[in-house]
Parts: structure tokens; C-alpha cells; sequence
């Protein structure tokens, strides 16, 4: 039986994916094969030995430590696409907000409640005060066009609007899913000067670490107005907040609150909504769920922020599979199949992929790997870890191992 421990609340809708038969799934369980999370922070967790693997419940994955996941050969997943649809919808709440005072609108108009009759003629009268252009024919520059930078984009395209975008590393995927309407963005800055309307859906790195600057305002054009629902640090707070006093921005839309940019003028602060919604909850678990298990019964890897993607179909007349994580140096393939061969195992399927330092392989044979085989393996110089899983998938062998 999998054991599989959770942190934080998982809806419900994704740990119903555990076959109650083959999995145990709690918070309180000691040596896990997997850990399900959504924002716990796990840097300051003692990740046990027995971890195989820890599945995001999100896109975001920078409270997993996936470094130290690395070196022990755990693979680390996310749910890219999960929650899209909500941070799109949310978007598209934020330029509307960029363009149109509505809150401001709202709080002038609650704070006129004591006025009595005299409210209707105070609205119409002070109503100029809050106006604001329209979305229509104006440009909006999506930065980023994975999953939820194509859903704006072609959203924005629904309302009128212009849409250019900008994505050096766009997948095939996204590619076939964004309209022929976009038009693709040579340069970031040939984006920012073009735009009357920035959004922001790219990842933070050290590489994105406050990408956009003091620098990139100076060439955008003036009264400009910017959402960002991915991460606060894509910015330089401190040279937003002078882009706002200057007027350069006209408006900042964020989901990430501080203290400085609640001070700031025409800065408005989302606590945080962007994936808050019961359905991008749902799905995030249900995707992180659905990971976990194929990982854990099959081997196959997708949607790893540190792995390659990995999947090799099963056949009867193969049913024994093995899994070896190792460093990606040559010859390890050699090694590893002459390690069988001398065994008199047959070898009926066998893929390898790496990424970066790690390689990973699944191996499909005809017969039971010998405990004396996987030994040797585990020892070759250069394995992480070492699995076997046995033609139910749903029960590991009892002579699997986890090396170092």
C-alpha cells in the first residue's frame, strides 16, 4: 500500500483519486511514499528518505526545496494549467480595474451613505471624477504565453482588443491553443512600448527576479497600465511606485500586497485571489493527484519542475518494470543493461531522458529483476535511486530499493 501524506487542506475531489485499496493518505503519516501540498512551506521539513516523490497543487513551487529533491532523486510535479482559467478571469477583472475607477468609484460612493436624498444628485454631479477608457481597440501585451497567458490573450482578442505577445520559449502546446490573431513580440521591449495595457504570466527565477524595472518603464508608453497576477518579485516594487508617482503608470494591478504599494497612488492590492476559487482548488488536486499515482504505479513523469517527462507504455508480455534515477554521465545505460544481461534478464522496452544533471530510465523485462541485480545497480557509481514495481502496479516489489 502507497502511503502518501498531505500539507495543507486538499480538496476533497482530489484525494477521492486514491483508491482507498492501494493508498494511504493522512497528514500525520510517518515515512511517506509521496507528499500532496499546496503552500506549506517545506524548506523547514525533514523530507524522509522513504519520499519518492511531491506533487504542487498549484503552479507555483517555490516552497518545495526541489533542489535537495534533486540530489535525492524525488521528483517534484506542479499543475501548470490547473488553476487558469481562475487567474484568467481575474485578469480580466484587473484590467478593467486598471482602466475603469470602479473602486475608487465604490469607495467614493460609500462614503456618501449619511447624504440622504441628496445622494442621486451627488453621484451624477462627482461621477466625471471616476471615468476611464475603454478595453476596446486598445493593446494589451501579454508577457508570457503559457497556459494562462494564451487563455488572456485570446480572451482579450473576445473584447476587442489588440493583443500582442511575447514568449522566447512558447510550447508546442500553447502554440496550437493561441489565436492567429496575436502577434508575436520580437523583444520584450517592442512589446512594452506598443502596449496601452501590460499583463504579466511568467514564472519567477532568478532569471525574471524584477524584470521589470526602472529601465524597462522608460520605454513604455506613458499612462501605461500593468496587471500582474503572477508574482510580486517580477517587479522592482520600490521603481513601480516611482512610475506611478511620475505617471508612466497609470495604474498597477497586483495580487501581492505590501505595505508600500497600499500607500501608493493609483496601486490597487488583491489579497492574493488568483487561484482562489473552488474549481481551480479542485483541479489543482485532482492534477497533483493523478501524478502522484501514475508515478507511483507506472513510473511516468509529467508536469516535473525538476525531471523529464518520461512514459513508456506496458505490455503483457513485459510486466516487470524498473525505474533508475542517476547522474547524467555517460555510459550509465551501458552499465545498467549489461548489469541485467549478466543476470540473463531480457531487456522488452527501455527509455531514457535527461534533464539537466538527472537522467531518468524505465526498463520493461520479461522476468522478476534478482535482488542481487537490483543490488548491483544501486551500487553502480552514479545512481540516485533504484525501483522496481511488479505487474499489478499497484504493489511494489518487495524487493524494490532506494540508493543513493
Amino acid at each position: 500500500m502507497y502511503r502518501i501524506r498531505t500539507y495543507n487542506k486538499i480538496s476533497a475531489e482530489g484525494l477521492k483519486r486514491f483508491p482507498i485499496e492501494a493508498y494511504e493518505v493522512a497528514g500525520d503519516l510517518s515515512n511517506p511514499d509521496a507528499i500532496l501540498v499546496r503552500s506549506a512551506d517545506l524548506h523547514t521539513v525533514e523530507i524522509p528518505d522513504t519520499v519518492k516523490a511531491i506533487a504542487r497543487a498549484g503552479a507555483g513551487y517555490n516552497n518545495i526545496p526541489v533542489e535537495e529533491c534533486s540530489k535525492k532523486g524525488i521528483v517534484v510535479f506542479n499543475t501548470p494549467g490547473g488553476n487558469a482559467n481562475a487567474v484568467k478571469e481575474l485578469t480580466i477583472a484587473g484590467l478593467l480595474l486598471s482602466s475603469r475607477n470602479i473602486i475608487g468609484g465604490i469607495n467614493w460612493t460609500t462614503s456618501i451613505a449619511d447624504k440622504g436624498d441628496e445622494v442621486p444628485d451627488l453621484v451624477e454631479k462627482n461621477k466625471s471624477k471616476f471615468e476611464g477608457p475603454e478595453l476596446k481597440g486598445k493593446t494589451l501585451g501579454v508577457i508570457g504565453l503559457g497556459a494562462i497567458g494564451v487563455m488572456v490573450a485570446n480572451d482579450a482578442l473576445n473584447l476587442g482588443m489588440n493583443v500582442i505577445g511575447y514568449d522566447p520559449f512558447i510550447s508546442v502546446e500553447a502554440a496550437w491553443n493561441l489565436s492567429r490573431m496575436v502577434r508575436r513580440a520580437e523583444t520584450l521591449e517592442g512589446l512594452l512600448a506598443k502596449s496601452d495595457y501590460i499583463s504579466l504570466h511568467i514564472p519567477y527565477s532568478d532569471a525574471t527576479k524584477g524584470l521589470l524595472d526602472a529601465s524597462k518603464f522608460s520605454v513604455m508608453k506613458k499612462g501605461c497600465r500593468l496587471v500582474n497576477l503572477a508574482r510580486g518579485g517580477l517587479v522592482n516594487e520600490a521603481d513601480v511606485i516611482a512610475a506611478l508617482h511620475e505617471g508612466t503608470l497609470a495604474a498597477y494591478i497586483t495580487d501581492f500586497a505590501s505595505a508600500e504599494l497600499l500607500a501608493a497612488p493609483k496601486a490597487v492590492c488583491i489579497p492574493h485571489l488568483g487561484a482562489s476559487t473552488p474549481e481551480a482548488e479542485d483541479n489543482c488536486a485532482v492534477m497533483a493527484a493523478q501524478q502522484l499515482i501514475e508515478f507511483l504505479e507506472s513510473g511516468a513523469i509529467k508536469n516535473s519542475v525538476n525531471f523529464p517527462s518520461c512514459r513508456l507504455e506496458k505490455h503483457t508480455h513485459s510486466p516487470y518494470r524498473l525505474l533508475v534515477v542517476n547522474r547524467n554521465v555517460p555510459n550509465m545505460v551501458g552499465q545498467i543493461t549489461t548489469t541485467l544481461a549478466g543476470t540473463s534478464i531480457n531487456i522488452a522496452d527501455l527509455v531514457n531522458h535527461h534533464r539537466n544533471d538527472i537522467a531518468y530510465n524505465i526498463i520493461d523485462t520479461e522476468q522478476e529483476i534478482p535482488d542481487d541485480a537490483l543490488e548491483q545497480i544501486k551500487n553502480i557509481e552514479g545512481v540516485v535511486t533504484v525501483r522496481a514495481i511488479t505487474p499489478l502496479g499497484r504493489k511494489e516489489a518487495e524487493n524494490g530499493w532506494s540508493g543513493r
